[in-house]
């Protein structure tokens, strides 16, 4: 069994990775991601003794508080942040007036403890509570060997050695970084909160001729609502009404109204900005486009990229090594120097301050967490930040035609053969799940029995007490019916009743108007190959694709037969896949990245896929790649800043000398730079 557990107060991130470990190593409970961004937990468990033990692990945590999920996030008060900020810098800059004049020591060694303690007691008492619990359930080195011991031994052995001044800016200028980095941090991560105001919190609904307000969660398929002006669409319905104009920036992020003819779909999350306007609810709240989204941006989380479990593998032993390094830079020096340890003990603290990853532990999760957010504002919902590594990368494209590239929206063309044509074809395919069975919604026909369908050909079955096939014209010589091939780029479905040919039916299919620039943006964001795999003919097929920038037409494909071909794509370069049905789950499967069509798309193709276009707009493909580039390369960024400024100053301390500030520098100003770049992600995706 899997839970989400919303949390509240973990302000650090190595704490997080410490809450991690300790619940992954409790009995019964299996997968564990700590978010210390989005302030949750997901994890995996065998049953409610064990998921009651996690909680009551996490509840004991530090601060830790466990919130309901429905529970509006809790603003932060930065309050005593600030007054301990302030208090410790009133007392440090007439003591470092002092220290310059000279002749007042020890008034400006009272003047700069004072401002220790004012900056330093949250730090000292949380190595107190830290040492209580590194005893708990046996010693753990890690849980002792955070950031918050580093700064104290730093400041302390600057007292111990008579560097007054730089041992109460160490507090002081590391307090000063940690508040600014829970602005920052909370910053982004209430960019992200604000996907929630998406769902709405009230309805309308017109029954028996009145109105009444319920709960979104109260609606119902069939249920008519009343939209007024302002009025933010609360499930995806069906417009009843002439016309309506929505706002759809909260969906695909671009600033447009989108306008409505009757029977349009409305998607949840719009804001209707024209008359009131009358809607029918297609689908319960729970699968509309915004729960997709919610869903899909609270799960990311547990997906964590190559890099993210890097982080944490390498802050697991970084931190305790540079600890060891520190003290053998104390101990051993002075060895070969006549004892003299007071001049090492600089460099070792240095060492110490510098070590801390927490530049590295919150900005690389953070640029993930900010990236998925930034493709679900432009309609992209991405499965984890896991997913996002392989999307940068892709080289290679591959479309479903029907439902993909085209609107898949059927309707019936030229009938030939006359009505009986008609009603034959209409009686199968009903009994069908192909979306070519929309066509014929509302043609009056008998009920048939024992249909069968015949994958890549059509359907059989039996009406009115005589065989019926409808299908392709491979399908007719297949059962011996001669049959001519279609003439032109029309698809047509051929109907033949105890053997004989009836007649066709003409299928009408339109390429959906943002395909080409879609597709031409997708080559412009880095995609060299685009081609199309369909069980359409060749010739309906490159016909009705002529005008779009396809490199290769991979027609007449049995659904078997996608996955074979996708595996001669991927050896081009990775594969992106997009389709929208059930037969498209097996391709998906095949590719390194699998999109469905998140509208129209089947709850298979959905599940099997890594990312969901929301909207069903193929003009946020490019977007989600160029979104997934820019943060695959913030990160990477981030990482080697981070670690290359570390071991620069910790080899300048080595061998030139550097004062602690500058150390302090080294930890918290490279983790504010970090986390100040990860937020260049909340940027519009162009």
């Amino acid at each position: 069994m899997k839970k989400i557990i919303r949390i509240r107060n973990l302000h650090c991130a190595a704490c997080a990775a410490e809450l991690q470990e300790e619940l992954a190593a409790l009995e019964g409970v299996g997968e564990v991601s700590v978010d210390f961004v989005g302030q949750r937990v997901t994890l995996e468990y065998e049953g409610e003794g064990t998921l009651r033990r996690a909680i009551g692990h996490i509840a004991s945590f530090e601060k830790v508080e466990i919130v309901d999920g429905n529970a509006p996030p809790k603003r932060t008060s930065h309050l005593k942040d600030i007054l301990c900020i302030a208090i410790s810098a009133a007392f440090f800059v007439p003591a470092l007036v002092l220290h310059l004049l000279g002749g007042y020591d020890w008034v400006a060694f009272g003047l700069f403890l004072a401002s220790f303690a004012a900056a330093g007691w949250p730090v000292v008492w949380a190595v107190i509570c830290n040492v209580r619990r590194a005893f708990q359930g046996g010693f753990r080195l890690g849980t002792l060997l955070d950031e918050n011991l580093l700064m104290l031994i730093a400041a302390v052995g600057a007292f111990a050695i008579r560097q007054d001044m730089e041992g109460a800016i160490v507090m002081l200028l590391y307090q000063i970084g940690e508040y600014l980095q829970e602005i920052a941090v909370g910053s982004s991560r209430g960019a992200i909160t604000r996907l929630m105001a998406l769902k709405s919190d009230c309805a309308i609904r017109l029954k028996d001729g009145r109105q009444e307000e319920i709960d979104p969660e109260e609606l119902c398929v069939g249920d008519v609502i009343l939209l007024r002006k302002g009025d933010k669409v609360p499930a995806d319905c069906r417009l009843l009404d002439e016309s309506a104009s929505l706002d759809t920036k909260s969906m695909t992020g671009e600033s447009y109204l989108k306008e409505v003819a009757a029977g349009g779909e409305m998607l949840a999350g719009c804001v209707n900005e024209g008359a009131a306007v009358r809607a029918e609810v297609v689908r319960p709240v729970s699968e509309s486009a915004v729960a997709k989204i919610l869903e899909l941006v609270e799960n990311s989380a547990s997906q964590k990229a190559a890099p993210e479990k890097f982080i944490t593998r390498f802050s697991r032993w970084y931190t305790p090594i540079v600890v060891l390094a520190a003290l053998l830079v104390a101990l051993v020096p002075p060895l070969f120097q006549g004892f003299n340890f007071s001049e090492w003990i600089v460099p070792a603290l240095n060492f110490l301050v510098i070590s801390c990853p927490c530049a590295l532990i919150i900005s690389v999760p953070l640029t993930y967490f900010s990236g998925v957010g930034a493709l679900a504002r432009c309609g992209v919902l991405a499965k984890g930040a896991v997913y996002l590594d392989t999307l940068a990368a892709v080289k290679v494209a591959a479309f479903d035609k029907t439902g993909t590239l085209t609107e898949g929206k059927f309707s019936v063309g030229e009938i030939s053969g006359g009505s009986r044509v008609l009603t034959l074809a209409a009686a199968l395919e009903r009994a069908s799940s192909h979306p070519l069975a929309q066509a014929f919604e509302g043609v009056e026909a008998p009920a048939a029995a024992h249909v069968e369908e015949i994958a890549g050909r059509g359907i059989s079955g039996i009406v009115d007490g005589r065989a019926v096939l409808v299908g392709s014209d491979k399908l007719m010589r297949e059962h011996g019916i001669p049959c001519d091939a279609p003439a032109g780029d029309a698809l047509t479905v051929y109907v033949a009743e105890e053997g004989k040919l009836l007649g066709s039916v003409g299928i009408r299919d339109r390429i959906r108007p943002e395909a080409k620039a879609a597709l031409t943006e997708l080559k412009n964001a880095g995609v060299r190959r685009i081609a199309v795999l369909t069980g359409d003919t060749a010739a309906r097929a490159k016909a009705a694709l002529a005008d779009l920038p396809v490199d290769e037409v991979c027609a007449d494909l049995l659904p078997q037969q996608k996955p074979e071909r996708a595996q001669a794509l991927r050896a081009q370069g990775k594969l992106l896949y997009v389709g929208d049905g059930i037969n498209d789950t097996p391709v998906m499967a095949a590719s390194d990245v699998a999109v469905a069509m998140g509208g129209l798309g089947s709850d298979a193709a959905i599940e099997a896929s890594d990312f969901g276009l929301a909207t069903d707009n193929l003009s946020a493909l490019p977007k989600a790649i160029r979104g997934a580039k820019k943060t695959r390369r913030i990160v990477m960024e981030n990482i080697v800043f981070s670690i290359g400024i570390k071991v620069a100053l910790m080899i300048l301390s080595l061998f030139v000398g550097l004062p602690l500030w500058i150390a302090v520098f080294g930890d918290t100003g490279v983790m504010l730079l970090a986390v100040l770049n990860s937020m260049r992600m909340r940027a519009k995706i162009r």
